[in-house]
């Protein structure tokens, strides 16, 4: 057995160096072999997500098989297009030439996902990365087994299984994975793993794209309906639990707008799960005893407002708002992931700007006002990975809209021609004739002329 038989990673650099993996046609075929396993292996995939996060077969649909579907179709849509070389403008001291930007892959890409939506953010990249026609080498968390299980399974059945690998396996298998040479690592989860991805890239001065998280903060103020925001909030920070990375992840309001959406927020978190979220199908569960105690010991910070309920057997946590909160409170000082809301009151739009900028910048922020003028120093006064208006999370569902973090919550972004751009290395090829020699001009000895040049490259600049 040769080591490229043997080594999924050689096999995947074989095969790329073949040339396999360019044509528009391998990059077609695949992505619609993914839609197809995608759709005969929904069943599989979706009472696996069940298995490992509680999800029901609809919000697995809607969040992971479904979403990753409608990227295929924009990719498949647009691809042709986005391939196509570029044309760029030469300026006349380098007349008679030509330059144009060329899509080239990069190689041999390693996709590492997070457990919390382990379909989508292992299958979305490698959308990217085979429309720009790499190799893959996947890595699934080993957090959501079953899912790992289902997806190791279902790939070669359906794939290139020269060019695109499964890797299963925990710390171990990832740092051997990580030791060995890549053309690209695409990165999604915290920052502690992201900095040991970043340390072993540099080995090989291997370039990364890191989606990771952080505190998003959601403000809400008096100019708006707040039945409809709360309801909006409780759809975009209990789906999958509390367990996605861009949930809001605590409220900032003054006193007055905190006492009159804590109602609100009840009623909508009885509209979408019922009386009892326990018994609602549509309510899923925090994926391991680990994360459960977490977030459990979170629960004595401040007053439980709603909520506060827990089940350790069962790994449920009760769809749960905390007032009163302080930014000294242990429940403020690193990204929740998982079904609970503080409520931090603040004097005024003024302080909530201030706090959101005294704090690393957040994956996303979320603004609810129809105060024109906030809107714009929210825009012009914070950083944030997205700022969104008047809704929460579903930005994410915009294949036209590059997603990614800025500082401690990512570098890099992807989605639609995002991902193909982050995959893709845009190679200038440039063309001038030998006839006529203008470059004469500009080689010794120095005369007249190439003052001339000179001067004209300054007027330029």
């Amino acid at each position: 057995m040769t080591k490229a038989d043997a080594d999924p990673v050689a096999r995947a650099r074989a095969t790329f160096d073949s040339g396999r993996t360019r044509p528009l046609a391998w990059r077609v075929g695949q992505l619609r072999q993914l839609d197809r396993l995608l759709v005969e292996g929904a069943d599989a995939l979706h009472a696996a997500l069940g298995t490992d996060l509680g999800k029901c077969a609809t919000e697995s649909r809607l969040t992971e098989t479904a979403f990753l579907r409608a990227e295929i179709a924009h990719t498949l849509k647009h691809l042709g297009r986005w391939m196509r070389p570029r044309r760029r403008p030469i300026p006349l001291s380098l007349q008679p030439a030509s330059a144009r930007m060329v899509p080239q892959p990069l190689g041999v890409v390693l996709v590492i996902a997070p457990w919390n939506y382990p379909v989508q953010l292992l299958l979305g990249p490698l959308i990217g990365a085979i429309a720009a026609g790499n190799a893959v080498v996947l890595k699934p968390s080993e957090v959501a087994p079953a899912t790992s299980t289902v997806i190791a399974r279902l790939v070669p059945q359906y794939l290139d299984t020269d060019a695109v690998h499964v890797v299963e396996g925990g710390e171990p298998e990832t740092t051997a994975l990580l030791a060995q040479c890549f053309d690209h690592i695409f990165y999604t989860g915290n920052s502690a793993v992201a900095r040991v991805v970043m340390q072993a890239a540099s080995a090989h001065l291997t370039p990364v794209t890191l989606e990771l998280g952080g505190k998003s903060p959601a403000w809400v103020d008096g100019t708006v309906d707040l039945a409809i925001v709360a309801r909006r909030l409780v759809w975009a920070k209990y789906l999958n639990a509390g367990q996605t990375c861009v949930a809001p992840d605590y409220l900032l309001a003054t006193p007055e707008v905190a006492d009159a959406l804590v109602p609100h927020l009840q009623a909508a978190i009885t509209a979408q799960f019922g009386d009892d979220p326990r018994r609602s199908p549509e309510y899923g569960r925090i994926v391991n005893a680990r994360h459960f105690d977490r977030l459990a010991a979170f629960l004595s910070n401040g007053r439980v407002a709603i909520g506060g309920g827990t089940d350790a057997t069962d790994r449920y946590i009760a769809p749960t708002v905390l007032d009163g909160i302080g930014t000294a409170d242990a429940v403020m000082q690193e990204e929740i992931f998982g079904p609970i809301l503080p409520i931090v009151r603040v004097s005024d739009s003024g302080a909530a700007i201030a706090h959101i900028r005294a704090h690393d910048k957040p994956l996303a922020l979320y603004a609810f006002t129809s105060d024109k003028a906030l809107r714009r120093r929210f825009t012009n006064e914070t950083a944030s990975g997205a700022l969104v208006f008047d809704f929460a999370v579903a930005h994410l569902s915009a294949p036209d809209v590059p997603f990614g973090g800025v500082g401690m919550s990512g570098s890099g972004a992807y989605h639609g021609e995002a991902s193909f751009r982050t995959f893709s290395h845009l190679k200038p090829v440039l063309s001038k004739p030998l006839w006529p020699d203008t470059l004469r001009l500009i080689a010794p000895p120095y005369g007249r002329a190439v003052q001339l040049v000179i001067n004209r490259l300054m007027a330029r600049g």
